[in-house]
């Protein structure tokens, strides 16, 4: 494999995404940023139902796919029909000259098109085979479906824990879990390849939104396994820890503290605050004392940050040396400085919106070039050209596509 910052890291690997929605093709997606080559393994006519999302109702509204442009930039589209013995006979080709294949389908879909580790693995000893699953692969719920909002944030306690007394659960935002998961499926493919190296022989690597919500969670699933007692919710302005809190700025902007240190952080945070006089005050001069008298204390708070704007509150935090941040929209998010000084977002060309902006992951290694990122493939955009690389000719090519086995551009 070349490591030249040009080719990058991954190139010469070629990595099947034949799975749909997030968690999976993600994964795929850190792969071809850094130089692998991805062929994405959708459903003809239409493709990948992720296509789609941004139809959903509540997502935010735009002439854009930006799901799309997201998740399947810099890949291949092959669309083929797993259900037809031609359409599975081009898959099986195409696994035999892979280095991983990555899926998310359910156990029901690997049985029926025949696509277990053990399967393709006959064909192709030395392929990664990495699998993602809603709640893991044994159990009563092995088989039931799984989103990243109902395995991931639903299932693994996040939505319980993460709101306040006086609010209900909230739903998470679009791939929230999903994008997480993919990274763990990417560090486990990593992991095999490594091996590989070692051994000459693949493996599979497993994981799922379950698992990965619970990880997510880890630090109060863990308390809850040693016998912890969880103290009551609260809300912003009965917080048990005022230091480790959001508050409002005089021009309308929000930001939170997470001030950990006791004695230090309520120094700093006294003297950025002109408390010096409540310092020593025995009301809030330990934590156990600022903890009960938290909403009296909050209330100080809020009054003296509603006293000036945010940019002054930079500069008396950081004079000061008080651990904050802000709490932006996402509108603030794509501007901010900070992300484009180090490269949180890439640059791509639309053929006909001209250049966007798109996430980059945030894998960075010194000294090596991430691909610039593509725009995501329409349906079957590269059937045809995949297809002759195996050995298909035209005829051939012609008569799946009359078939509805595959599609391409030039046969839709």
């Amino acid at each position: 494999m070349s490591e030249t910052p040009e080719a990058g890291i991954l190139s010469g690997l070629r990595v099947i995404d034949c799975g749909s929605y997030i968690a999976g093709p993600a994964a795929a997606i850190v792969m071809a940023d850094f130089g692998a080559e991805v062929i994405k393994i959708e459903r003809p006519p239409h493709g990948d139902p992720y296509r789609f999302l941004t139809r959903v109702p509540g997502m935010p509204v735009s002439d854009v796919n930006y799901c799309w442009l997201l998740d399947a930039r810099n890949k291949k589209s092959v669309a083929l029909n797993l259900g037809d013995a031609a359409g599975r006979d081009v898959l099986l080709k195409l696994v035999a000259t892979a280095d991983v294949f990555i899926t998310n389908y359910q156990p029901q879909l690997v049985r029926k098109f025949r696509l277990s580790y053990e399967e393709l693995a006959s064909l192709n000893e030395r392929l990664i085979y990495a699998s993602i699953t809603g709640y893991g692969e044994i159990g009563e719920d092995a088989e039931k479906p799984g989103y990243d909002m109902n395995a991931y944030w639903a299932r693994s306690g996040l939505m319980d824990v993460m709101h306040n007394a006086d609010a209900e659960p909230c739903q998470s935002p679009s791939g929230f879990g999903d994008h997480p998961t993919a990274m763990t499926l990417f560090g486990g493919i990593m992991l095999a390849l490594y091996r590989r190296q070692l051994s000459g022989k693949g493996a599979k690597v497993e994981t799922s939104l379950a698992a990965n919500g619970v990880w997510s969670n880890s630090c109060q699933v863990q308390a809850a396994m040693c016998g912890a007692a969880f103290v009551p919710k609260w809300t912003r302005k009965t917080t048990v820890n005022p230091l480790v809190n959001h508050y409002v700025t005089r021009d309308g902007r929000r930001f939170i503290f997470c001030l950990l240190d006791p004695k230090k952080d309520w120094m700093a945070l006294c003297r950025a605050l002109g408390f010096e006089a409540l310092m020593d005050d025995p009301r809030f001069a330990t934590p156990e004392t600022r903890r009960a008298n938290g909403p009296e204390l909050v209330q100080k708070i809020d009054q003296a940050v509603a006293e000036k704007d945010m940019a002054e509150w930079v500069a008396i935090f950081r004079e000061h040396d008080v651990i904050w941040g802000p709490v932006p929209t996402l509108d603030q998010v794509v501007a901010d400085p900070q992300m484009i000084a180090n490269q949180t977002f890439a640059e791509l060309e639309h053929p006909v919106l001209g250049k966007l902006k798109t996430v980059n992951n945030p894998v960075n290694i010194a000294g090596v070039k991430k691909a610039k990122p593509r725009v995501a493939p329409e349906v079957g955009e590269h059937s045809e050209e995949v297809l002759r690389e195996l050995g298909y000719s035209g005829e051939a090519i012609q008569e799946l596509a009359d078939r509805g086995v595959i599609k391409t551009n030039r046969h839709s």
